[in-house]
């Protein structure tokens, strides 16, 4: 045998030794095996080691490209609300830096937000020339967010109405300097035809737009009104004369969407994103399991099933589901993990056949996800933090000092977690009826922290937000943010009966 081979079998009796505790199909190094490694000389044979893995998909950004989103469209089509979404999708899901330009907001900051209609026609030239500088100044901010960085390339989105070729064709003229072709902007129009559509949205854009604070709802609806119809005369829509830029039509919420030169990864990300969009009112509820018999022993991860305190929750979640969500929203969907604590605190919510639309339907039908399963724990699965820290101390700081890129050994970490759940946001976004996801405190973490995106500014933020035990969060999305309410559904349950609530279970 050679050298090498004499050196490593001590290193192969471990592997060996340990290899009956360990779980089947799980790579990694425990810490006996670590130490061995340390105590070694076995180093020497690599010498120019790899210092860092690759990022995921959570975390590759544009693969350094920088590439600009147009908004395009008539207003109240949505065009803000899918701005916004992207910005949040693309920084939080993929680590694109990525900025929201708002032509609106500069003309808001600049000229003020109470104008008369008027002033946005295009034959005021006054309001013309001082909307151009809005333009231009907007463009320029997001030239220079453009030029700033190149750590994982950069995303512009800049937030207008683009209503009129030649304006399109300005703005790709500005542009070029700086982009690596014209296939680096994609043009996304936002059309609709829809008046139940069109009425519900400039009712939410009254409601949140700074243009129409504090003024009755009827008087800006019709006001709102007019300033569409002044747009509308000018309005050029994508088109085959359109055809040598890249773009995405979506018209009426993604019931048809049109797609024109999309080519690479991000863009057809981008694509499959948008046709998912829609600006139709929904609620999202958030909920974490029921108490754990783990939650009772402070052990995180594992498969265990819900304390008398964690069913005592799963009954008052179910009366909750039925007086206020299926009294009025028979179509509502709940979603959990494949983990027995979450199935179990949906299990008393009825499932029942009831006619919707002319057609049946099954209340609440449960779907199971993998991808809601908790943070993987890797080799510390069932253990308690203590455990950890005295198991290996070193991987407890490393945890401490960066928990959203902190990979559990053999195990998950959040950026991991946010990578498998880009198929739930997407599914998440196309849905019109409510939805209760029923999960666990990481996997919740994140998508609250994307929902929330004009409360909790940057995902690093994600692992360190709280949601508690017993708790319902009622999320709305909007184009200017996302309300939330949070019901505490029962109370603390103190005594000695061994089901007292954890008022800080354990969570990653």
């Amino acid at each position: 045998p050679s050298r090498l081979t004499l050196r490593l079998s001590p290193w192969l009796q471990v592997m060996s030794s340990e290899s009956e505790s360990q779980p089947e199909g799980l790579g990694g190094t425990t810490r006996l095996q670590k130490q061995f490694l340390s105590d070694s000389n076995l180093a020497d044979y690599n010498p120019n080691p790899q210092q860092f893995l690759p990022p995921n998909d959570a975390d590759h950004g544009t693969q350094g490209d920088k590439l600009v989103i147009a908004m395009v469209g008539l207003p109240a089509r949505g065009k803000t609300y899918i701005a916004n979404k992207l910005q949040r999708y693309l920084s939080f899901f993929h680590g694109a830096p990525t900025q929201v330009f708002s032509v609106a907001n500069v003309r808001r900051k600049k000229y003020g937000a109470d104008k008369p209609n008027e002033w946005f026609s295009a034959d005021n030239q006054e309001g013309e020339a001082q909307r151009h500088v809005a333009r231009l100044e907007a463009l320029n901010d997001m030239k220079e967010f453009l030029r700033a960085g190149m750590e994982r390339g950069r995303v512009g989105i800049f937030d207008a109405t683009n209503a009129t070729r030649e304006r399109r064709q300005w703005m790709v003229d500005e542009l070029r300097p700086i982009l690596q072709s014209k296939s680096h902007i994609i043009f996304v129009e936002s059309v609709c035809d829809d008046e139940d559509i069109i009425e519900h949205n400039i009712k939410e854009t009254k409601l949140h737009m700074p243009d129409y604070e504090g003024k009755d709802q009827d008087e800006a609806v019709l006001d709102f009104k007019q300033r569409i119809a002044i747009y509308a005369q000018n309005y050029e829509p994508l088109s085959e004369a359109d055809k040598q830029f890249s773009w995405i039509k979506t018209v009426n919420g993604g019931q048809q969407v049109v797609l024109n030169k999309i080519f690479g990864y991000l863009p057809g990300r981008i694509a499959s994103f948008v046709m998912n969009l829609h600006t139709a009112p929904k609620t999202i509820y958030l909920t974490r399991h029921g108490q754990s018999e783990y939650n009772l022993t402070q052990k995180i991860g594992g498969d265990s099933s819900l304390t008398g305190h964690g069913q005592e929750y799963a009954h008052a979640l179910a009366n909750y589901v039925h007086a206020n969500i299926l009294s009025s929203k028979p179509r509502a969907r709940l979603w959990t993990s494949t983990l027995k604590r979450t199935i179990e605190t949906g299990a008393h919510i009825r499932h029942e056949e009831v006619e919707v639309d002319g057609g049946k339907w099954i209340t609440m039908r449960p779907r199971q996800w993998h991808a809601l399963d908790e943070i993987h724990a890797g080799i510390f699965d069932g253990k308690t933090y203590s455990e950890i820290e005295d198991i290996d101390p070193e991987e407890f700081k490393m945890r401490k000092q960066d928990k959203l890129g902190y990979r559990y050994p053999r195990g998950e970490s959040y950026l991991d977690v946010m990578a498998r759940l880009d198929t739930i946001i997407h599914e998440l976004e196309r849905q019109r009826d409510p939805v209760l996801i029923i999960a666990h405190q990481g996997i919740l973490r994140i998508i609250y922290g994307y929902l929330m995106w004009n409360e909790i500014e940057a995902r690093e933020s994600c692992p360190h937000v709280s949601i508690p035990l017993n708790t319902l969060k009622c999320l709305r999305p909007h184009a200017y943010g996302c309300d939330c309410k949070s019901l505490t559904l029962i109370t603390q349950n103190t005594g000695d009966d061994g089901q007292t609530e954890v008022l800080d279970p354990p969570s990653h």
